[in-house]
């Protein structure tokens, strides 16, 4: 079965600038099957404020064979070594909905054995040029909810120029996360994702989008000053 990484990672301008330029290919690094690589975002700032693009800060999602490619693409790339100085977290997938091309996502779901566990989740997309404005307007006040909400303990987002954007966020339970899918968490104005999701079936924003649950299998390093970022997982 394949594994999912997610890795953040601050490092220089010049560093970061090579990665996004260069950025792994299945191609070159044995056992990668693909990876998205974009700069961090911070979730709800403004759209022209400093935080909302974070140059030297890397985010990049993958998918592998196993995890010995992992750890030797960590030992042993120059990437991988610039990424191994940050954080990351190893995932096994449970669910998806829609579709994204070229990662081979598995059709069968898988259901959480406890309602109380933690999730992992990734959501990313191919923006409609067209459709970005619209998407700014009714996907920000997501982002402040998802960022804001008190059952997350690390969420942000990121993009890839032209149009490639995601967002990445713990829960501390699925539970969590399916009430504020469906807006049902105790927040102020807890409905502005359900009702975002009614907006995006009216008319798509996308070329491609998928949501993706994962559970956490471990997870390595710090971020911002934080280690154990993952609740009830054993790290490393």
């Amino acid at each position: 079965m394949s594994v999912f990484t997610y890795h953040l990672v601050k490092t220089n301008f010049f560093s970061a600038f090579k990665i996004l330029l260069f950025p792994p290919k299945p191609k070159n690094i044995p056992g990668l099957i693909h990876a998205e690589t974009m700069t961090v975002m911070t979730l709800g700032s403004a759209i022209f404020s400093p935080s909302r693009m974070l140059i030297r800060q890397i985010a990049v999602f993958a998918q592998w064979e196993n995890e010995s490619d992992v750890n030797h693409f960590l030992a042993e790339n120059s990437t991988g070594k610039t990424l191994s100085k940050g954080w990351h977290t190893r995932l096994t997938f449970m669910r998806k909905w829609g579709k994204f091309n070229k990662f081979e996502i598995p059709h069968e779901t898988t259901e959480f054995e406890n309602p109380d566990s933690p999730v992992v989740a990734v959501t990313i997309a191919r923006m409609k040029f067209t459709e970005i404005p619209r998407f700014i307007h009714w996907g920000r006040p997501v982002e402040k909810l998802v960022r804001d909400h008190p059952a997350t303990t690390l969420s942000l987002a990121s993009i890839k120029f032209p149009n490639t954007v995601s967002t990445f966020s713990i829960w501390k339970t699925q539970k969590e996360i399916t009430d504020m899918v469906h807006g049902h968490s105790k927040v102020p104005k807890p409905k502005r994702h359900a009702d975002a999701m009614k907006e995006r079936d009216r008319k798509d924003f996308h070329f491609e989008f998928t949501t993706l649950r994962f559970k956490a299998i471990s997870e390595f390093g710090e971020w911002n000053g934080r280690r154990n970022i993952i609740p009830n997982l054993k790290n490393n």
